[in-house]
């Protein structure tokens, strides 16, 4: 069966457009208002080196249940420009400057109907570290894979520590490790992603039509930036006023977030649910369709209220 033409097509009246940051940075944005009576809006924050266009699928998902759908490329990824000299490296200077930005744009984000927030990895990161801090304010909120804590060999104190380190030994914006460059090592990254070579692919489109927004290893900056953030969730000993209705989407097997952490901090979280799937990859709206659909029904009956 044909893939869905969705998946390499931006629909005809969605619009592509920059938010001004506080600071002026531009932001890529897309928005898809909903025909007639909208359900609510959607704003999806996406991954590490994300772009908007893989989550094409699930826009539509949504959209023909009648809601309305934003979704962000973070500042220095996919098509927000780089913080750093070189396009190939995910690098920042400051998780708190992204949280910034979301709530930001949160403010500005001017829509009717309730307001959903989604993030997926590092976007989930973010969005956790938002509701915590009080900083946005869903009416719902679904984590997809969320990075609370990278999965490391070496666990998060020593990894942070290594770090830290690295980042003061040199230039913070350096990579820090070298892009996969054969075929096997490359293979083996996108499997952590999706078991869906197909959505893989879709991936790889769109990357060939929009060059320069491919993004590879972090900067060391960007390691030691992402745990001292994980370690700010940690070390909130009350959220008991994260009262916002949660969906987290766990993938078992993870291989690039450590679920069992997320699993912990959704634990202290005093509305939150937790389904977990076994046999997915990273990217659970990318997976083949069964584990995929069984996301997109599980948020489903989350937004019904069920």
């Amino acid at each position: 069966m044909d893939p869905n033409p969705i998946r390499r097509a931006v629909p005809r009246d969605a619009t592509i457009s920059y938010w001004a940051a506080r600071d002026g940075w531009p932001i890529r944005r897309f928005d898809w208002t909903a025909h007639g009576a909208a359900q609510g809006s959607i704003l999806l924050i996406g991954g590490r080196g994300d772009i908007f266009e893989k989550y094409l699928e699930s826009f539509e998902h949504w959209h023909l249940q009648g809601w309305s759908v934003t979704a962000l490329d973070l500042r220095g990824h996919g098509g927000s420009g780089r913080a750093g000299e070189s396009v190939l490296v995910g690098h920042t200077e400051s998780f708190s400057a992204l949280v910034d930005d979301l709530s930001d744009f949160w403010r500005d984000w001017r829509v009717g109907g309730p307001r959903v927030a989604m993030g997926h990895s590092m976007g989930g990161h973010l969005l956790l570290r938002a509701l915590v801090e009080r900083r946005v304010e869903p009416e719902m909120a679904v984590l997809l894979s969320p990075m609370v804590r990278i999965r490391s060999p070496l666990g998060s104190w020593l990894s942070g520590r290594i770090a830290r380190h690295m980042r003061s030994r040199g230039d913070p914006a350096r990579p820090a490790w070298r892009p996969k460059s054969s075929a096997g090592a490359r293979a083996d990254a996108e499997a952590m992603l999706t078991s869906d070579f197909g959505r893989l692919l879709d991936e790889q489109w769109w990357h060939e039509r929009m060059p320069g927004m491919r993004m590879g290893p972090p900067s060391w900056s960007w390691l030691a930036e992402a745990f001292a953030s994980s370690d700010l969730l940690w070390r909130r000993r009350d959220l008991s006023h994260v009262t916002t209705p949660l969906l987290f989407l766990l993938a078992e097997q993870d291989r690039l977030t450590a679920s069992k952490a997320s699993m912990a901090l959704a634990r202290r979280l005093p509305n939150a649910r937790v389904i977990p799937f076994k046999s997915s990859g990273h990217e659970l709206l990318r997976e083949v369709d069964p584990i995929r659909d069984a996301a997109l029904h599980a948020i489903d009956r989350f937004l019904a209220g069920g």
